[in-house]
């Protein structure tokens, strides 16, 4: 067990995510404590080489089944993936990405799946941190200048952190990442259900299979056994 000491790691990532923070922080600006929620996005800059992969997951989650088995999930990535993710389960990005939909209306953006890109929720990542160090492609796209163009093109105002970094960047290029299975990421919040999206709520919050792995966003009861 190593123990990393949390101001030292927002020291060494500040450098690297302050130009993103505008972008997809719920604060007005650029805050220092901030950087904290990006530490996903540069994890393989500040890591000790030796660590090659990493899973990063959230506190409020329920496992059903053995960690060891997301690990295995490194295994299917396919090649130029650095990161294991699963989709956002409710419209959040269908809102946040309006204007961007609204401009073009045939757009897959923001659309429910199977065929939609629905965005991803960050509650459970596999960080291939060697995968993640090695391409070209993606250390352009931690570039303030690429974040700044893409933001623009996509109207992109977002407050979830790294989560909304992977979003648009999967929305760009969605070779980067590896999609898990609903079921390692089971989203439990129903936020949007309530605020203007009921109609096409379901389309986004089905998940089919045996959950592995439950997750209590926006402070929902977790089922008990």
């Amino acid at each position: 067990v190593i123990v990393h000491d949390v101001n030292e790691l927002t020291e060494k990532l500040f450098p690297i995510v302050e130009a993103m923070q505008k972008h997809f922080s719920a604060g007005l600006g650029t805050y220092y404590s901030d950087s904290i929620f990006f530490l996903s996005v540069a994890m393989h800059r500040i890591m000790p080489k030796e660590i090659t992969r990493i899973i990063q997951v959230d506190l409020d989650l329920k496992y059903k089944t053995n960690i060891r088995d997301l690990f295995d999930e490194f295994d299917n990535f396919p090649e130029g993936a650095v990161i294991g993710i699963a989709r956002e389960m409710q419209p959040v990005y269908r809102h946040t990405f309006w204007q961007y939909r609204r401009e073009n209306p045939q757009t897959k953006v923001g659309e429910p799946p199977p065929d939609g890109l629905p965005g991803f929720n960050s509650g459970v990542l596999l960080l291939n941190l060697e995968a993640m160090r090695q391409s070209k492609l993606y250390n352009q796209l931690l570039e303030p200048t690429m974040v700044q163009k893409l933001t623009e093109k996509y109207h992109f105002k977002g407050h979830l952190g790294d989560q909304d970094f992977f979003t648009m960047v999967g929305m760009e290029h969605p070779e980067l990442f590896h999609v898990l299975d609903c079921t390692w990421n089971r989203q439990l919040c129903t936020w949007w259900r309530d605020h203007g999206y009921s109609d096409v709520f379901d389309q986004y919050f089905q998940c089919e299979g045996e959950v592995r792995i439950y997750h209590g966003n926006c402070n929902t009861p977790i089922p008990e056994d």
